[in-house]
């Protein structure tokens, strides 16, 4: 690691519009080649195209809970023990949590377009997401699954 390294966690700055940290991220995990800008534009889209369909709410807080209830629990990890591998299930940190919210939304609005721009299907996967249904939050309830289908193998967690 060079000596000059700033950890993003404590030099974060909150997005310019609506001073949120979490949005703030999630937009650095849109950009794609250090475009920052254009990032913005279409996340910014997807929250005004939030406003409308769902009046009365603000789209910070429906993005929020978006990414809440997409966020998994426990994951399983791979695990060797004697000769055979089992699938462990394992408590997801706080960060990795986010993380993996972040990454299956965008995958799934990313893998959706159908000729459509990414504001608008990364719109729709966000009020899915709030609503308890689409492609991420399919993906979290799998993942909780297959931990509840290995949890005979918990005690390889160590």
């Amino acid at each position: 690691m060079p000596r000059k390294f700033k950890s993003t966690e404590s030099f974060m700055q909150p997005d310019p519009r609506y001073g949120s940290l979490l949005l703030a991220k999630f937009i650095n995990c849109v950009m794609l080649d250090g475009e920052k800008a254009t990032a913005q534009r279409q996340v910014y889209a997807a929250l005004d195209i939030i406003a409308e369909k769902m009046v009365g709410e603000d789209p910070v807080k429906v993005f929020t809970d978006a990414v809440n209830n997409v966020k998994p629990h426990v994951e399983v990890r791979s695990k060797r023990v004697g000769g055979a591998t089992y699938q462990v299930p394992i408590e997801v940190t706080r960060k990795r949590q986010q993380s993996l919210a972040f990454r299956w939304i965008l995958d799934v609005a990313r893998k959706s377009r159908r000729g459509r721009p990414f504001a608008s299907t990364l719109a729709d996967e966000l009020l899915a997401g709030y609503r308890r249904e689409g492609g991420a939050y399919t993906k979290r309830e799998n993942t909780h699954k297959m931990a509840e289908a290995n949890k005979a193998f918990s005690h390889f967690a160590w």
